[in-house]
């Protein structure tokens, strides 16, 4: 059931909340952008807009790439790190969004619990977007589904495997398979699953999603590869993740034994000699730079769809 408290503003919650079509106008904006074509909007169409950004999560590539987004977007950025922010902590989470709504022209908010994201939604007046939380990572999946076309051609049709942990981004990549129609086979050490009710969503929607702990099995022909670091930051328990996520290292191995010409993507920070090889990260199939410069293109088509696209139609 939809949550009507979120109903009404242009949020940029999650993929799965979005209808494919949207996501794909999002996509459209974000390669006519990158490529310099006419968008309808002008060249500085988030002139005089502001985007607030609060991190209670740090990151290098998410908070560079929204703020050089927002700049050449004509707007600017406000960036409230977790000592400069009230979130949840002295002030409510909806008394923060009540009044940065006064102040701001939309909200990227990188934590690391769902609900504050949810609820800083529904309070807000102006639109939210996730910067990541511990349920999913929808920026990272649109800057990953750009790259995949624009290396690979459409992605509907094709199959992604992923190698790892069953966290938030195996869950983003999850939400994507049914939005965009691709296969997606995960292969996941049996203690760390994705979350069931997310699998149980996609089939339920007649997607190819297959959850197996053989990576052989997963890789098999596959068009992509994809994997994300052992233990993210903040968790705990990392010599046990470590242990029991080595058998599903991506090395040159792995690669051989997907598609000729699949490639390897990462969201990044990569933990080398961990989640990835040298010898893979830094190999012909990689094109994890591409992904990383595509989070600020995929991120401008976000924050334009949020702030304008609504109103211009």
């Amino acid at each position: 059931m939809p949550d009507t408290g979120l109903i009404g503003t242009r949020h940029f919650l999650d993929l799965d909340r979005l209808d494919p079509a949207e996501l794909r106008r999002i996509l459209d904006l974000s390669l006519a952008m990158k490529s310099g074509r006419d968008t309808g909007y002008g060249d500085k169409p988030l002139d005089g807009r502001a985007l607030a950004m609060i991190f209670e999560k740090p990151s290098t590539r998410t908070r560079v790439s929204f703020e050089r987004a927002i700049q050449q977007l004509g707007g600017e950025a406000i960036v409230l790190e977790r000592e400069s922010s009230q979130l949840g902590r002295g002030e409510t989470v909806a008394d923060t969004a009540r009044v940065l709504s006064r102040y701001v022209d939309a909200i990227m908010l990188r934590t690391t619990q769902e609900e504050k994201l949810l609820e800083l939604a529904r309070h807000a007046t102006v639109p939210v977007i996730n910067g990541l939380t511990n349920r999913t990572h929808p920026c990272q999946l649109m800057a990953d589904v750009m790259t995949f076309e624009e290396h690979r051609g459409p992605i509907a049709g094709k199959a992604v495997a992923w190698s790892g942990d069953g966290n938030n981004m195996a869950t983003s990549w999850i939400h994507a398979a049914v939005q965009f129609g691709f296969e997606l086979r995960l292969a996941v050490p049996e203690q760390l699953p994705p979350p069931k009710d997310v699998v149980d969503w996609a089939t339920g929607r007649g997607a190819k999603v297959v959850v197996t702990s053989d990576v052989a099995e997963a890789v098999s022909g596959a068009d992509c590869v994809v994997t994300d670091v052992w233990v993210s930051m903040g968790d705990t328990d990392s010599a046990s993740h470590h242990n029991l996520l080595q058998p599903y290292q991506v090395n040159d191995q792995v690669m051989a034994a997907a598609g000729a010409d699949a490639i390897f993507m990462h969201c990044l920070p990569a933990h080398r000699g961990e989640e990835v090889t040298d010898s893979v990260i830094d190999g012909p199939q990689s094109v994890v730079w591409d992904e990383a410069e595509n989070r600020m293109h995929a991120q401008k088509g976000i924050l334009l769809w949020t702030m304008l696209a609504g109103a211009g139609g």
